[in-house]
């Protein structure tokens, strides 16, 4: 289930970025960015929407995942 990023707290979305960030494995190049850098362009995805926020029912989780994966996800799941 997508979640509209405008529906949550300014606060929550700010930690819910930070955490996926934060991650081990996120990838942003040769550049060192700092943490607000890396939150601001999470944040312009997610307002362009190439970047969704995806609640799993199933894993009572949260996650940002590419808005293609998404739409590939559940193409595959139908």
């Amino acid at each position: 289930m997508l979640i509209p990023y405008q529906e949550l707290n300014p606060e929550t979305l700010q930690a819910l970025i930070e955490a996926f960030v934060l991650r081990e494995g996120t990838d942003y190049g040769d550049s060192d960015l700092s943490l607000a850098e890396k939150v601001a362009l999470v944040q312009a995805q997610i307002q362009r929407g190439t970047v969704v926020i995806c609640y799993s029912e199933q894993e009572e989780s949260v996650d940002l995942l590419n808005a293609q994966d998404y739409k590939r996800q559940q193409s595959q799941q139908q």
